[in-house]
């Protein structure tokens, strides 16, 4: 069954990426990096799988951030949820690490930003203590 997926979830992880690239040249990522930070960690707990989790962290310095949707795909069900405040942490249930790696669970954020208008944002996960991933910024 894993094998099935795994071709089209790494084809759409890689289209995401490429649309994101390709459309990032709008904005001036310098502001975008100093207004948003995102962190996407997970957290094992070697005593208990029930308690493996993934916390996201947005925050817009800005405050000018209307509302963003943020989705983690490659799940099983992927999540998605709306927030209508400039930062957010979400804790989600993770139970056990991926198989082939982070990449095919990104994280993505599309924001809908008084200054800036929409802009998405992608991401993936990383084990606590490693160096966070990198982040591209867009406009979808």
């Amino acid at each position: 069954m894993a094998k099935k997926l795994g071709a089209p979830i790494a084809l759409g992880v890689v289209t995401i990426f490429a649309l994101l690239l390709l459309t990032s040249g709008d904005q001036n990522e310098d502001q975008l990096k100093s207004t948003f930070s995102i962190e996407a960690v997970y957290f094992e707990n070697q005593e208990s799988v029930d308690e493996n989790h993934i916390q996201i962290r947005f925050a817009d310095k800005s405050e000018k951030t209307n509302a963003v949707i943020l989705e983690v795909l490659g799940m099983e069900e992927s999540f998605q949820r709306t927030y209508l405040d400039s930062e957010f942490v979400e804790t989600i249930d993770f139970p056990i690490p991926p198989k082939y790696g982070w990449e095919v669970h990104p994280v993505t954020l599309l924001i809908d930003h008084e200054e800036y208008g929409k802009v998405s944002i992608k991401t993936e996960i990383r084990p606590a203590g490693e160096s966070p991933a990198p982040i591209i910024y867009g406009k979808p």
